[in-house]
Order: C-alpha cells, then structure tokens, then sequence
C-alpha cells in the first residue's frame, strides 16, 4: 500500500486534532483481526453496524460509548460440560475480541439488538437545536424611525 505524507496537513490545520488521528489510524489500520462488520446507512441521520458474532449470547457481548467512539466487545464464557462428542475437526472459532468504531459529532447509538448471529447496532445524528442553520430574516426598519440628519455644514 503507498502511504502519504501528511505533514503540511498538520501544519496548516488548527484544532483539528481528531482528523489528524483518524488520518493516522487509517494508515495503521488492520482489519484482520475481529469479526467481520458492514456499516449501513439507513436514513438522512441514521445507520446501522451489522457485525457478525457467531456462538456468542447478548450476556457475552459488552457495547460501550464515551465521547465519539463506540466499543464493542465479546468474551466467551469457558463451558465446562461435557457432550461426549469427539471434533474431528473445529473450525468455527469463537474467540474474544475488542472493536472500536469512531463517531461523529451529535451520533449517539439508538438500538442495538442481536439475532442468528448478527449484532445489530443502529446509530442516529441528532444535531442539536441551536447548532442547526437557520434562516435570519431580514426587517424593514419602522416607519416612525428617525431619519438621518443631513450635513448642514456644506451649505
């Protein structure tokens, strides 16, 4: 993979500190090592991470939010019963694992819900009432208001 340099990004931008870590987390990025996840958008403000959890119970899944980021994270508990059964071979692993999604500003998780496997997380941006935009209208000044004096001198 080529990679970039982005320092006169970092020179030129102030108080966007957390676009230059996420420029730096891409470059370090390895999806290898997790379940696998799609990230879906829904609505106008709304998506949905559907990652595929094999073999866990929704009291083996932890789902955490500070600030702008979400974790996600499964420990399978140790069974100790024994079926009898003999594996030839155990191909479906199910291993602990720790997912980390950032946010943006004003997402907050809505729902999270997990069925045949699929955790399903829905996420919503609400952005506050007085960060939306808004349309200032413009006024004409009363008709009672006093006109300008005019400049006398020149006369």
């Amino acid at each position: 993979m080529r990679t970039f340099d982005l320092t006169p990004l970092y020179r030129m931008s102030v108080g966007y500190d957390h676009l230059n870590r996420l420029f730096d987390m891409v470059s370090k990025y390895d999806d290898t090592d997790g379940p696998s996840y799609d990230i879906v958008k829904t609505g106008e403000d709304s998506y949905r991470i559907a990652m595929a959890v094999p073999g866990f119970t929704k009291d083996e899944i932890a789902i955490t939010t500070e600030r702008n980021a979400l974790k996600i994270s499964a420990k399978k508990t140790e069974t100790t019963e024994d079926t009898g059964d003999t594996y030839l071979h155990r191909g479906i692993t199910v291993r602990s694992f720790e997912r980390s999604f950032d946010l943006a500003d004003h997402v907050r998780v809505d729902h999270a819900s997990l069925e045949d496997g699929i955790l399903r997380i829905d996420l919503a941006r609400q952005v506050p009432e007085h960060m939306k935009p808004r349309t200032i209208a413009i006024e004409a000044p009363p008709a009672d208001a006093a006109k300008p004096l005019e400049d006398k001198t020149a006369a």
